[in-house]
């Protein structure tokens, strides 16, 4: 018995199989490693779906392309924002060593939750071939909602907020807050904004020019600062609140229905966060040709959206591989045409080849928008991100829900 019982761990230790060495940080390795790991593997993607121009983009370009070049099977599914965080803190929680993602779209105030949770993999950007493309130097870039981003996102577009409207039945828009309130109450029904992050940015807008301008509310999160300017805003749209679309008791659910409601003619005004979304829709066939867009003289939003690898993400390199390539000249042209999505694209065009300045240049000037330069001169900062996680609760308590 005794010769038997010393024998167990022997036993135990070659029918055991040892455990398989963890993959070595992608970020440490050279490009070309990386790529190799990522060769063959699969990587999963979180993404907002909520625009087929976008989609197309990723479906039917950036898949097969991955595949085609880097074999890495890229699979995509809807999510952003909440959702996005609620499954990564489960996936924590829950002691799992490898997440079901990847590879996250994602900004702001997303970023800033994730952060908060130790949920991103990082630094990882450096390590990319094209981020010696990425324009660094712009504020609207290198910080994200004010926080730096450290190598813990990769910039993936640049866009700035753009008020739509029909130029048929608005020959002369509003463009400040008071002539809105007077616009409004002489054409009930025919405004509103979304629940969600384009109409809560429309609402930051509104409240950096309540507090007096850009500068104001510059800096980290101030709940006195909070306080008095939101009160202020929460009073203003309570005064025009009757005379939005369905006397303000309701808000569309997100940008894209409210698009629709433009499209049939119910809305004379939408709004989006991608200034150059307007002449694609006109493109398309959605909007009509009378459809045109303008900023407030007192500034909308400009910011840029990222790319972010959970920290227990089983594929890292593969997501490295696939932001690289969508950071590439090649499918930041692809992406910044009108026809194709629009998306401001995040490159230094004077750090490129000559050969793709050419083409940055050579794609279609905007018809239906301002050119950015002009919408550049009336381009705000990002508040800290707690501002907005602040609107978006107290505008669904106090206006919404109305219990305040």
């Amino acid at each position: 018995m005794r010769y038997f019982l010393l024998c167990i761990p022997f036993f135990l230790q070659a029918c055991s199989s040892p455990s398989p060495a963890p993959a070595p940080d992608p970020a440490a390795l050279s490009w070309e490693e990386v790529e190799q790991q990522a060769k063959g593997g699969a990587v999963q993607m979180m993404m907002w779906q909520g625009d087929p121009l976008i989609n197309a983009y990723m479906n039917d370009y950036v898949v097969p392309a991955v595949a085609d070049r880097y074999g890495i099977d890229l699979h995509i599914a809807g999510g952003q924002g909440n959702i996005i965080v609620q499954q990564l803190m489960a996936e924590m929680q829950a002691g799992k060593t490898d997440s079901e993602l990847d590879l996250l779209w994602i900004n702001g105030e997303t970023f800033y939750q994730l952060r908060q949770i130790d949920g991103l993999y990082g630094p990882w950007t450096e390590a990319l071939p094209n981020g010696q493309y990425v324009d660094w130097k712009n504020p609207f870039i290198a910080r994200d909602f004010q926080q730096p981003v450290q190598g813990f996102e990769c910039p993936w577009g640049n866009v700035q907020m753009a008020i739509i409207y029909n130029s048929a039945a608005v020959p002369e828009p509003p463009r400040d807050r008071e002539a809105l309130a007077g616009w409004v109450k002489a054409h009930p029904g025919r405004f509103t904004w979304d629940m969600h992050f384009t109409g809560l940015t429309f609402l930051k807008s509104l409240l950096i020019d309540i507090a007096g301008g850009q500068e104001a509310l510059s800096g980290p999160f101030d709940e006195e600062k909070y306080r008095m300017y939101s009160e202020r805003l929460w009073t203003y749209v309570r005064e025009i609140r009757p005379y939005l679309w369905k006397e303000g008791k309701t808000f569309p659910e997100a940008v894209a229905p409210m698009h629709q409601l433009f499209a049939s003619g119910e809305l004379w005004f939408t709004m989006s966060n991608n200034d150059s979304e307007v002449d694609n829709k006109v493109l398309q066939g959605l909007f009509p040709e009378t459809t045109r867009a303008y900023v407030w003289e007192s500034g909308t939003i400009q910011n840029s959206h990222y790319l972010g690898i959970p920290r227990l993400s089983a594929n890292k390199a593969g997501a490295m591989v696939v932001a690289n390539f969508l950071l590439s000249p090649e499918a930041q042209y692809r992406k910044q045409d009108p026809q194709v999505w629009g998306d401001g694209t995040v490159l230094a065009l004077d750090r490129l080849p000559e050969e793709w300045q050419q083409r940055f240049r050579e794609l279609p000037g905007r018809k239906y928008a301002p050119r950015r330069e002009e919408m550049q001169q009336r381009a705000l900062p990002e508040l800290a991100p707690e501002y907005m996680i602040r609107l978006a609760d107290d505008f669904r308590k106090k206006i919404v829900e109305g219990s305040e």
